[in-house]
């Protein structure tokens, strides 16, 4: 950091806010994103996109790129050659970075493969959970004012740890036609074969109908702007949509530091989130007022040098300083707020973890910037923001994969559970359910079904009578006062030995 000097600091509107004067209602409203609320327009314009790409399929997609992009494609698809093209241009230090990256990311990921899980609930009964990949997938990589190679190793290494047959990729056309050659190369290197020329909600669009060219997917994955999640949002409560991954809106970080803190390590963080947009937003909190006119300098003195300085610049002004007065009044504003990514630079960070309770992910101590997760510690980048981290994880191995659930009973394990099944379905009114295990036991038993009822049964075996059941009791049903759980009860005495 000590090269960058200048003799002209940028001036920074950034609100500072000291959080104890607010009411409940001000520090409710501080803490809203810029992109909070869905606007009207946006969501108007994409769902006539969508509706467009339905329709018209590729035409659509081609109209809406060069409406959008200003780029008109004769070839929607990548080719072969262009694949070969962006090796030969992508800088060598570039192509061994990926693959370090590519291999601290699979360390990562591949730890997280779930096993199968198998267990006896009662004599008799056997359950199992088994995880299959989801079939097909579709990566949307945004490349509107940056391209995101990171972006495909997060998405491309856990689908393919997962097992994920088909995958395929959607990215923005540059001017000439041409896609990023670093998200060419790092998609070939995870082997996905199927790259389009798309972007905006129009990719999502096709992504999740399919089109002539690009095949329909069952689920969606990655990050974009308000609009690209808008279309996720739309196409996911859509019967002939597809699933979305979360809801990974504008860029945002939190920094909670103490008195220790380096202001120049700070405002470094704030600012590399900044640069990703300008609905982009980012929060300092701390208890050391001090501190913030330090990093406020900081942040000052290092935005000169950006090449996106006015794209962080946008951002900054929507961003905020907050001074709180302790560490625990800033987590819990942490938790109230739920970062896409939480930064505790403090002294012994460890001790604060107890605290968190909502984040995407979490950097502890000076020296593990979030950029770490964003390109290289292993982690996945794929986080949920606007406050969805409340309820929601950051992507992983098993967001490729499905679960499918197993049972299998013998007789003695229906015997075991069925006066449960039984009363539960009558209570709830649904007689079929509890229906489904009493043929069961009747078929067993080789009683008819259809004559006598389930009544007369009931009747001619004296179950109704408290004292035509004498004084044993099967220690494997329950006492209830339905008629059809008391046949299971005469059933279950009758098999005793």
């Amino acid at each position: 950091m000590s090269s960058l000097t200048s003799s002209r600091p940028s001036p920074i509107n950034i609100q500072k806010i000291w959080w104890d004067s607010l009411n409940r209602i001000q520090r409710r409203n501080t803490l809203r994103r810029p992109s909070q609320l869905r606007d009207s327009e946006v969501r108007k314009k994409v769902s006539l996109i969508l509706e467009d790409v339905k329709t018209k399929k590729d035409r659509a997609l081609q109209a809406l790129t060069y409406e959008y992009d200003g780029v008109l494609l004769s070839s929607i698809q990548v080719a072969p050659h262009e694949i070969q093209k962006a090796y030969e241009k992508l800088d060598p230090s570039v192509l061994a970075a990926i693959k370090d990256a590519i291999n601290r990311i699979t360390t990562f990921h591949q730890a997280q493969i779930p096993k199968p899980i198998v267990v006896q609930t009662a004599s008799g009964i056997r359950c199992e959970r088994r995880y299959l990949p989801i079939s097909t997938v579709g990566f949307y990589i945004p490349g509107g004012t940056a391209s995101l190679p990171s972006t495909v190793m997060m998405l491309g290494v856990p689908a393919l740890l997962a097992g994920c047959q088909t995958r395929i990729l959607v990215t923005p056309p540059r001017k000439d036609h041409s896609v990023d050659e670093a998200i060419l190369v790092t998609a070939d290197l995870l082997g996905i074969t199927q790259i389009y020329k798309a972007g905006g909600a129009q990719a999502i669009a096709a992504l999740a109908y399919g089109t002539q060219t690009i095949p329909k997917v069952d689920k969606i994955f990655g990050p974009g702007n308000s609009w690209v999640t808008e279309a996720k949002l739309q196409v996911s409560i859509e019967s002939d949509g597809a699933v979305c991954d979360l809801p990974a809106g504008p860029s945002e970080v939190m920094v909670i530091a103490d008195k220790d803190a380096n202001p120049a390590f700070i405002a470094a963080d704030l600012l590399s989130q900044a640069e990703h947009g300008i609905d982009s937003q980012v929060i300092f909190v701390t208890d050391c007022e001090p501190l913030i006119e330090k990093v406020l300098l900081e942040l000052k003195r290092q935005v000169d040098f950006l090449p996106r300085r006015e794209i962080a610049l946008e951002s900054l002004a929507h961003s905020l300083l907050i001074q709180v007065s302790s560490l625990t009044d800033a987590f819990q504003i942490s938790n109230d707020y739920a970062p896409e990514h939480l930064i505790v630079q403090a002294t012994n960070p460890a001790q604060y973890t107890h605290l968190i309770r909502n984040a995407g992910s979490v950097f502890l101590g000076p020296w593990t910037p979030e950029s770490l997760g964003d390109y290289a510690s292993g982690t996945n980048h794929v986080l949920p923001t606007c406050g969805f981290a409340k309820a929601m994880s950051g992507l992983g191995t098993e967001s490729f994969m499905k679960s499918i659930s197993f049972q299998e009973a013998t007789m003695e394990g229906l015997l075991e559970i069925g006066p449960t099944v039984v009363a539960l379905a009558e209570y709830e009114k649904l007689i079929a359910h509890g229906n489904a295990v009493q043929i069961r036991l009747a078929a067993q038993k080789g009683v008819e079904t259809d004559e006598p009822t389930f009544d007369q049964l009931v009747l001619s075996e004296g179950a109704l009578s408290p004292e035509s059941s004498g004084s044993q009791k099967s220690q494997d049903s329950f006492e209830f006062t339905m008629d059809s759980t008391r046949v299971l009860k005469t059933l279950i005495r009758e098999n005793r030995p």
